[in-house]
């Protein structure tokens, strides 16, 4: 039966944008998308929004899958489908649908390639969200604020520090709820007297009256479909667009586009107690992921504290140089780490061997020539990275394009 203080969502759909590159993750997505990659131990990234949405009884959606689709459409149907009705979650591939080499062209271009098959079925509110960001989220009170609310469009905020908010959409609210105005990725960001020193972002979610959108979409071209740069802007325009606020206490999220961010939200989730709602763990246990990892084939015992971990080796824990050292380190699925290593706001990519003695992180320029270092010190270590320094030391290696200026390569 029904909770009758929840909204009914028989008539509401959900449009999950999974078709990211994720580039500012360079090496990372350079075979998987963004939402597939791991997070918090046997997990990826985009089970946080599939947990929210099973959570929120939102029992319809439509994946919108793009770039390197394979591995996620795969987890999705092996680990997701059976949390729905038979055929109700349903992945839709960007070529497939439009029929194009350039498959969808911006985010709300994925609805508007959809649009004729949610139509069809009756429904009357949508849902969309991002698959790439990490939270919990009950997505039935902000359905219900939308409803309340009379607008046509509903944008789910949070607040950033001032500094940090270039990278999303900046959102400005009258006395009420409703937006005045919304700039997307603006810089430098305007100051907000409400907030000092933050801003209003939108996460990315967001609830429109699909008849609305659907009328919104006819009117602008094809090739500018973009919620951010057009639905949302003209939303505002006709007076269509409200602000649903999360709790300001002890609310989650963080968008992982970053290889920083990515690293940061990971160890979060390393130290005590995780930050938000674990989603279920999926496929490997955890014991299987700590063995995939080394931690229990090659090391005796770990001690941990804060960001730094310590590592006692099998054999020869009594000989100096020994013990492996992580600190502010994250090593994903499959990564190795051999006696002696010190590593210092690192990340292993998946299936990497770090040979014995290796030190990363202490020495920005010895860095910086054979790995992917940010400008705020994060190293991203790949197999590759580790053979072209193995087959070129001792010769002068140009650094990657971002190593020291923190530029997108």
């Amino acid at each position: 039966m029904r909770d009758a203080r929840r909204p009914d969502l028989t008539a509401t759909a959900t449009v999950l944008l999974a078709g990211g590159r994720g580039s500012r993750l360079h090496e990372l997505t350079s075979r998987e998308c963004k939402p597939a990659l791991p997070f918090a131990g046997p997990r990826r990234i985009v089970d946080f929004t599939l947990a929210n949405a099973v959570r929120s009884g939102l029992g319809r959606m439509i994946v919108a899958t793009q770039y390197r689709p394979e591995t996620l459409a795969r987890h999705l149907k092996t680990h997701w489908a059976g949390q729905f009705a038979p055929g109700a979650l349903r992945l839709r591939e960007g070529t497939a649908v439009t029929g194009t080499p350039q498959g969808y062209g911006g985010t709300a271009a994925a609805v508007a390639a959809n649009l004729d098959e949610l139509q069809a079925e009756g429904v009357r509110e949508l849902v969309v969200l991002a698959a790439d960001h990490v939270y919990a989220m009950d997505y039935a009170g902000m359905v219900a604020a939308h409803r309340a609310s009379g607008a046509s469009a509903t944008v789910a905020v949070d607040t950033v520090p001032r500094h940090r908010a270039s990278a999303f959409g900046v959102v400005r609210t009258s006395e009420g709820s409703r937006i005045e105005s919304f700039l997307e990725k603006p810089d430098p960001v305007p100051a907000d007297p409400a907030l000092p020193g933050r801003a209003q972002v939108s996460m990315g979610i967001y609830v429109f009256d699909l008849d609305w959108l659907a009328s919104v979409l006819r009117i602008i071209p094809g090739t500018a479909q973009d919620f951010g740069n057009d639905i949302l802007p003209l939303a505002v325009a006709l007076g269509e667009a409200n602000a649903y606020r999360v709790p300001d206490e002890g609310f989650y999220w963080r968008d992982v586009g970053t290889l920083d961010a990515y690293r940061l939200a990971q160890l979060e989730f390393q130290r005590g107690e995780p930050p938000c709602a674990l989603p279920p763990r999926i496929g490997a246990s955890e014991h299987e992921m700590r063995a995939a990892s080394g931690e229990l084939i090659q090391f005796a015992f770990r001690m941990q504290t804060g960001g730094m971990s310590l590592h006692a080796p099998r054999l020869g824990a009594d000989t100096p140089g020994r013990w492996t050292m992580l600190d502010e380190s994250v090593l994903l699925p499959g990564a190795r780490v051999a006696p002696g290593v010190r590593l210092t706001r690192t990340i292993v990519a998946p299936g990497t061997s770090v040979p014995a003695g290796l030190v990363i992180g202490e020495d920005a320029d010895e860095d910086a020539r054979w790995f992917r270092r940010t400008e705020e010190g994060t190293v991203l270590v790949t197999t590759q990275m580790l053979a072209r320094r193995a087959a070129d030391r001792g010769r002068p290696v140009a650094p990657f394009a971002d190593s020291r200026m923190g530029r997108s390569a």
